[in-house]
């Protein structure tokens, strides 16, 4: 009988394996896009400011992993908010604050192309309803709204 231990299996396992494209997950909106990985990063830091938010934070193991001669797909996480909802979310809950920005997510998918996703605000600020009440709700589906049409103008950047 043959035997195999699992370090012997892991060591069979396939070099470089990547994990799948992004699918659509509970709390999550998911876009995926015609766009290539650097177009769907441009597309989306301009849509974040066309639509009243600002740029906070851009952060991905790409570049990193590329200088380490590891060749990885394009991922870029992008934080985006603004200080009106900054001082909202404040007056409701200071530890909702820990929240901000809310990021965005550009993933490379196998065949070129690229996801726009990011966890819905609502989702996001759940945990703290019940300090922040019915106006951490209301700021929550504000950004809902903003996060919608930013993503809907980053993927359709010609219109």
């Amino acid at each position: 009988m043959l035997r195999f231990s699992f370090a012997t299996l892991l060591a069979l396992a396939p070099i470089g394996a990547s994990a799948s494209d992004l699918a659509d997950r509970p709390g999550w909106a998911v876009y995926a896009t015609g766009l290539s990985y650097s177009e769907l990063v441009g597309a989306t830091v301009d849509a974040i400011t066309a639509n009243g938010l600002i740029v906070v934070t851009q952060a991905g193991p790409t570049k990193a992993a590329a200088n380490r001669g590891i060749t990885i797909p394009g991922n870029r996480v992008i934080g985006a908010f603004n200080n009106d909802f900054a001082v909202r979310v404040l007056e409701t809950s200071t530890a909702a604050m820990i929240e901000a920005p809310i990021r965005f997510y550009v993933t490379e998918n196998k065949d070129g192309t690229a996801i726009l996703s990011y966890k819905r605000p609502s989702h996001v600020f759940a945990p703290y309803l019940d300090a922040g009440g019915d106006t951490l709700a209301g700021i929550a589906s504000e950004l809902d709204d903003a996060f919608r049409k930013v993503a809907e103008t980053a993927v359709n950047p010609s219109q």
